[in-house]
């Protein structure tokens, strides 16, 4: 594991992952994603660990993907990929449509599903891909200075690729916010049921913590259960086959957005959603 991920174990049976990339605002590169997947490994394979919180360092819990990166195919090839999509180095959108099989919904989808509850413990701003590294935990604390964007409409593209907004709120809400690019507060998000708990930021990790070590006191399996329970009633709903639709019209966007730009953005629309973040 790089140093862009920090494990701590700050109490019994519980593992602390942080993301630690501050100067960026922990800014999700390939090898920013491929430290926190061997993290979240570690602590899933890991029978003493019963409750993971993830946390970052910094202001901010993740300004998204790394729009600086310049030769993310390049950067694969320095890892074992998890995934069984190949062609990364290949010509037209199968390159881009398989390294975000594997790095964005791949990893988000897998970290969701990691058989153990999960915590995640955010300040600051989360916009974009940070989304999609909170939207997979299984409970969600944040601070009073949170607040929450999802710009990418902006960008061309229908959404981050791991497409859990109408599970994380309403369906008029996850079009309010994606069609705005506007950003949803703390409290907000309390109200629409996408975080559990908006505490102090002092007590965020405290607060953190203790609800950890509560839940690490029952009995490791039973949490087990209960939580491939509920991912299944979301998943006979439909989650699975609605977030694989909305991924194939993301790779739409890109594609378009090559055609008539050269860029897999629009950047008509980038600007504007820049400004707002």
């Amino acid at each position: 594991m790089s140093d862009h991920v920090l494990y701590e174990t700050p109490a019994p049976h519980v593992a602390r992952l942080v993301l630690n990339r501050p100067s960026s605002r922990n800014a999700q590169d390939t090898h920013f994603l491929y430290a926190l997947n061997e993290a979240f490994d570690r602590a899933a394979q890991d029978d003493e660990i019963k409750v993971i919180i993830l946390a970052a360092a910094g202001p901010h819990f993740s300004s998204g993907h790394d729009l600086r990166e310049s030769d993310g195919v390049a950067a694969l090839k320095s890892h074992r990929t998890v995934g069984t999509w190949c062609g990364f180095g290949c010509a037209g959108s199968e390159a881009q449509m398989a390294r975000e099989k594997e790095i964005y919904i791949g990893f988000s989808e897998r970290w969701r599903n990691v058989p153990k509850p999960t915590i995640a413990e955010v300040q600051g701003k989360v916009i974009a891909g940070g989304l999609m590294l909170i939207w997979p935990c299984d409970i969600i604390v944040a601070a009073e200075d949170a607040a929450f964007m999802d710009n990418t409409v902006g960008m061309g593209v229908n959404g981050v690729e791991f497409f859990a907004h109408p599970w994380e709120m309403s369906a008029r809400k996850a079009k309010e916010m994606l069609f705005t690019s506007d950003w949803i507060d703390a409290q907000q998000a309390l109200k629409i049921g996408m975080v559990n708990h908006v505490v102090p930021n002092a007590e965020l990790s405290s607060f953190t913590l203790a609800l950890a070590e509560r839940i690490a006191k029952k009995p490791r399996f039973a949490l087990k259960l209960a939580k491939e329970s509920v991912n299944a009633a979301q998943d006979a709903q439909g989650r699975v086959g609605a977030m694989n639709a909305a991924f194939a019209l993301h790779q739409l966007g890109h594609s378009h957005n090559m055609i008539v730009y050269g860029t897999l953005v629009d950047p008509t629309g980038f600007p504007a959603a820049v400004k707002r973040g």
